[in-house]
């Protein structure tokens, strides 16, 4: 059996006596006693043999599901095989932090064109090099609204509720007030938001299609915002986005989401590839880093760090946020992703979502006990009464290798994409029909 030994006592004791100390519990010295660990609870080392064989076993706990009709913020979408043959190459996989821009070109135009993608979805003028995760985008986007005078976070109640705690989160730590707009038939209630927002308003966040997959009358929630001098944000589906009004048509002035339809196959845990673009007064706000095309010395195409906010070498002590990284990686993912499907493919995949739906909720809503909870337009999520408990569907659906809609207050939130069938979802309503009888 081997082990992997990164230093020997002897290397370890002249490292201790280089910093002046004799032993490692002199180095930890200025931590005081009550704080430190005595001990971890480890199991004995395993050889890679052993590791594998373990880690192989709870990996057959598994269960990868022949239809899938859940979404609620990851999406399954089909992605071409040339889209993980491209980003698997060494040269995407090791490429690090663009610190050094004559000689990170590649890296730096990987992360441009991923810019210039997210302003063409969006329609406004600028995007910043992605940040951890949808939600993670929706908390610095409204964080970039607040000031001394605006402190109030409007946010609509028909969010992902794990987006709305994260905003939560944020504004707990940066002691400004979150204030939620109630909804009205599943969407958010404008006279509610009207008669509520005032001067100390720093924005509205709604999304789009909301959480319960109702599309929203955007255009006017933003009027409202405007009108009492806030911020419109929007966090958004970018694959619906190909199909609907842009963010900028509807008067946002952030646009926010998670690129996880781009590309990024389904897991638990990720990752996932938040995007946040902006009008261009705004472009000083966004967090993260922001690369720009310009012109080398002998007057040739190069790329740059136009922007970089991170906190650990500049302006800390004005820092309005802590994102220090990006998703690079992902970020070229979505990129090529779009780039292999275009505009058209796109398109048609957003079409293919809404059509399948509008089939699927035709078939499930004819079913008694499972009829449409909401009235309005949707794109490819929906939520229909149950007449049990959702648990039961939720469980006689994955005996038969199906993972249902997730249940929510009131019944079930069902999701379809260009990935379902028509015999796929004809057998969901037949299995559905055997729960109703």
């Amino acid at each position: 059996m081997a082990y992997y030994v990164p230093s020997t006592e002897a290397e370890q004791k002249e490292m201790l006596a280089r910093v002046g100390v004799s032993s490692f519990d002199d180095l930890f010295a200025a931590i005081p006693d009550s704080l430190r660990i005595k001990g971890l609870d480890m199991p004995e080392g395993l050889s890679e043999f052993e590791v594998r064989g373990k880690i192989e076993g709870i990996a057959r706990k598994n269960v990868a599901f022949k239809s899938i009709f859940r979404g609620a913020g990851a999406y399954n979408h089909y992605i071409p095989a040339l889209v993980k043959q491209i980003v698997s190459k060494e040269e995407f996989v090791t490429a690090y932090t663009p610190y050094q821009a004559e000689i990170s070109q590649g890296v730096l135009q990987s992360i441009f064109e991923f810019q210039t993608m997210m302003c063409e979805l969006t329609g406004l003028d600028v995007s910043n090099a992605s940040v951890y995760d949808g939600a993670a985008a929706a908390a610095e986007s409204v964080g970039m609204c607040r000031d001394r005078k605006r402190s109030v976070v409007f946010v609509s109640e028909s969010v992902n509720p794990a987006v709305l705690d994260t905003i939560k989160t944020y504004c707990y730590a940066a002691n400004a007030e979150v204030s939620v707009v109630p909804l009205k038939n599943g969407v958010t209630d404008a006279d509610a938001a009207a008669s509520v927002m005032d001067e100390s308003a720093a924005c509205l966040y709604v999304q789009q299609p909301n959480f319960y997959g109702l599309i929203e009358d955007a255009g006017k929630l933003g009027e409202i915002a405007h009108s009492c001098g806030a911020r419109f944000v929007m966090g958004v589906n970018p694959v619906a986005s190909a199909i609907l009004k842009t963010p900028a048509e509807c008067g946002a002035d952030i646009a926010c989401g998670d690129a996880q339809p781009f590309g990024m196959p389904m897991a638990f845990g990720g990752p996932y590839l938040g995007f946040m673009t902006a009008s261009g007064e705004m472009a000083r706000k966004l967090p993260g880093r922001i690369v720009g095309q310009t012109k080398d010395i002998d007057g040739k195409r190069a790329f740059v760090l136009t922007l970089q906010a991170r906190e650990q070498h500049i302006r800390r002590e004005k820092a309005s946020s802590n994102i220090c990284s990006n998703q690079a990686l992902c970020a070229l993912t979505a990129s090529v992703y779009l780039t292999v499907l275009g505009p058209d493919g796109l398109r048609g995949a957003a079409e293919r979502c809404a059509s399948k739906a509008r089939y699927a909720a035709r078939r499930i809503s004819a079913i008694k006990g499972f009829e449409l909870l909401y009235p309005g337009e949707f794109f490819h999520e929906f939520v229909t009464a149950c007449p049990c408990d959702a648990s039961v569907v939720e469980k006689r659906l994955a005996g038969r290798d199906i993972l249902g809609g997730l249940p929510v207050s009131g019944g079930i939130l069902w999701c379809v994409t260009e990935m379902n069938t028509k015999e796929q979802i004809d057998e969901l309503a037949g299995i559905l029909e055997e729960v109703s009888r």
